[in-house]
């Protein structure tokens, strides 16, 4: 699709919104576009060995279908993404045609990334939430499986991290269909469920609020302390809930990075 940037706005696509739009689409030329991506993680996993930093894991990711269809119906950002969810509901057949594509795409994408060098992926799927039952299970879950056994079976050692945000406890399903090894929590799931539900089944990841980090000081503190006592006790890696705010000074990161690393059990 045609990507533009608008000053203020953010990226804009040339959107796709019916059937007829999907003949624009192919997966042909893919590797050449995607090839600057391929040739930075290798530069990448070439410098981490080469200036000592061997232990450290290089990870690897991609939108999920459902949210990077989103992004392509809508043509934008949205708070709702009202086109997409219109047409998945209203006109699977042909809606399912556009997530198989993108499917297909992503299997590739993150294959190629593996090739280069990463050792785990994450797929993000930031729209999950807008979805009930049947359709999260038709539009994010399935998809997911598509992609995580495609990877296992190429890749059977690579981990793949899912995080189906604002999920709720929907997370729990999502992790026992669609085999992801490790599970990505925003910060509206409970540390105390999470423990109970997620950590048995997978590695869970979260789930500082990225507004904490921002305003840093004794509140990041004192939550950053619960998330690791809730979660600790179980496989789990520290993550924010979601993205980290632009305006966020490098010193809070410091100091996050400096108390997971103190933390013992």
């Amino acid at each position: 699709l045609e990507l533009t940037f608008t000053a203020g706005e953010g990226p804009k696509l040339n959107p796709v919104r019916a059937e007829t739009d999907l003949k624009i689409l192919s997966l042909e030329g893919l590797d050449d576009t995607l090839s600057p991506v391929y040739d930075t993680v290798e530069k990448v996993q070439e410098k981490l060995k080469t200036e000592g930093f061997s232990e450290t894991a290089l990870i690897g990711f991609a939108g999920s279908p459902w949210t990077v269809a989103c992004y392509m119906v809508e043509g934008s950002g949205s708070p709702a993404f009202a086109r997409a969810k219109q047409w998945a509901a209203g006109e699977p057949d042909s809606f399912q045609v556009l997530i198989d594509l993108v499917t297909q795409a992503t299997i590739h994408y993150l294959m190629r990334q593996i090739e280069a060098g990463v050792e785990a992926v994450q797929l993000f799927d930031s729209w999950a939430g807008l979805l009930e039952d049947a359709l999260f299970q038709q539009w994010v879950i399935e998809p997911t499986r598509q992609i995580v056994a495609a990877l296992k079976a190429a890749h059977p050692h690579i981990p793949v991290i899912g995080f189906p945000r604002q999920a709720g406890q929907l997370t729990e399903t999502y992790v026992q269909r669609t085999g992801v090894d490790a599970i990505g929590i925003d910060d509206s799931v409970d540390l105390v469920w999470a423990r109970d539900h997620l950590q048995p089944i997978a590695c869970v990841q979260g789930n500082l609020k990225p507004e904490l980090l921002l305003a840093g000081g004794d509140e990041m503190e004192r939550v950053v302390h619960d998330i690791l006592g809730t979660l600790s006790g179980g496989p789990f890696v520290f993550n924010l809930g979601h993205g980290v705010i632009k305006e966020t000074p490098p010193e809070h990161v410091a100091r996050l990075a400096e108390m997971v690393k103190e933390y013992k059990i």
